[in-house]
């Protein structure tokens, strides 16, 4: 199945991604690159342009015999909704509506469309079913909720079949450490906690310590992206059946702003300030997802959404990219071609094969291609398994302890 993948360069997106192709699937990707990545889908095929951009839309329909789109391109930031709203119901409202009447001209029927818990707004019931009062507190959330209710006018209408993925907190990184959460203005809390080991922060600020919890921070439902990424793939599988469905994507075991802070700093072994300052207006107490509909629909479970493993595949990424997608692995300051060192010294490659890499690396970036990880040119090359790199990213991890 060829899918399209809209904001496939972005953090879920890339994700998707990654499990799409490991899945069999063809891939194609649309991204304007405003805050994706290209490095994260290196050896996919993309066009660079805009759910705004019409011709853009009707030349990558009609270049292609695409059979279902996910859609993950959206501005996402909650204070930047309440400073901007016009621009969030521009970029994900419109945006959308460009993008299905642009399938409905093409006669592709099928998408997973990603939606948010916050179209919730300040909930009532915990945890929050998906038939739950839909009251959002910010533009962002709103907009997310109107495009709820239009996909499903749009259905009665039109051949359309969609699924709404309503994501809680999205958090950790592929396990092979290959990709993972970069922003350029980072508001997530596990990645700020990474950057405070990382030292690139000199303290975590806790916003309120009198909530009516069980250590006073807020509790939040945090699930792997990786999970997050199988369920766009489920859903497709069952659209003919569970189309025009909102389905909640959440572990279900809420964990505290404090408990966070604790595993973070036991997994990276680093420890680092952290202050309190006084709530933050719209902070709802507890976010927590009833996904007993993901289970009964999907067939999902959040099989990759306990807690360290979340922060330990995050954390994987953070040490390995300082700086981002950025970064060069093997060119980290005072480790120079380490990743290869350890791969030979694993016994996983040979000198000859670094050699390789190495002109394959400058290749691609002779040809304009920006930079490709010697890992992922291994695993690519057919040099290591994906297996073989998550052993060599651990050795990399305790040589620097």
């Amino acid at each position: 199945m060829k899918i399209l993948v809209v904001g496939g360069a972005g953090y879920i997106g890339s994700h998707c991604v990654l499990e799409s192709l490991r899945a069999g699937h063809e891939i194609l990707v649309l991204d304007d690159l405003r805050t994706g990545h290209r490095e994260s889908i290196p050896d996919v095929e993309l066009v660079q342009g805009s759910l705004h951009e019409a011709r853009v839309l009707k030349s990558v329909f009609e270049s292609n015999r695409i059979d279902a789109v996910f859609n993950l391109a959206a501005s996402c930031s909650v204070p930047e909704s309440v400073k901007d709203p016009g621009l969030y119901y521009h970029n994900n409202l419109a945006g959308t509506l460009n993008l299905v009447s642009a399938m409905i001209d093409a006669g592709v029927n099928k998408l997973v469309h990603s939606s948010t818990a916050a179209v919730y707004g300040d909930p009532v019931d915990i945890p929050i079913p998906e038939d739950h009062a839909m009251e959002p507190v910010n533009p962002y959330g709103d907009s997310k909720k109107l495009i709820e209710e239009t996909l499903r006018e749009i259905s009665k209408a039109h051949d359309m079949k969609f699924v709404c993925l309503r994501y809680f907190n999205a958090a950790g990184a592929d396990a092979s450490g290959l990709i993972g959460e970069d922003h350029k203005e980072e508001s997530h809390l596990i990645p700020l906690l990474l950057q405070c080991a990382l030292g690139h922060r000199s303290h975590f600020t806790i916003f309120g310590n009198d909530w009516d919890t069980r250590d006073g921070s807020c509790i939040r439902d945090f699930v792997h992206v990786t999970d997050i990424a199988r369920a766009h793939l489920l859903a497709l599988d069952r659209i003919d059946d569970i189309g025009g469905q909102s389905i909640n994507l959440g572990s279900a075991q809420g964990a505290s702003v404090r408990e966070v802070v604790e595993v973070a700093k036991k997994v990276t072994g680093c420890d680092f300030e952290v202050r309190e300052e006084g709530r933050r207006d719209g902070d709802p107490s507890v976010l927590l997802a009833a996904n007993e509909k993901a289970k009964n629909l999907l067939g999902w479970t959040p099989e990759n959404s306990d807690l360290d493993f979340i922060i330990e595949t995050a954390w994987r990424w953070h040490r390995t990219h300082p700086g981002g997608y950025g970064s060069e692995f093997q060119k980290m300051p005072g480790q120079t071609s380490r990743f290869g060192e350890l791969a030979i010294r694993l016994g996983f490659v040979t000198e000859s094969d670094v050699e390789r890499v190495l002109l394959e690396q400058e290749k691609v970036r002779s040809e304009g291609r920006g930079h490709k990880m010697m890992g992922l040119c291994m695993v690519e090359l057919g040099l290591i398994s994906t297996t073989q790199l998550v052993e060599i990213l651990r050795n990399y991890d305790e040589d620097s302890d």
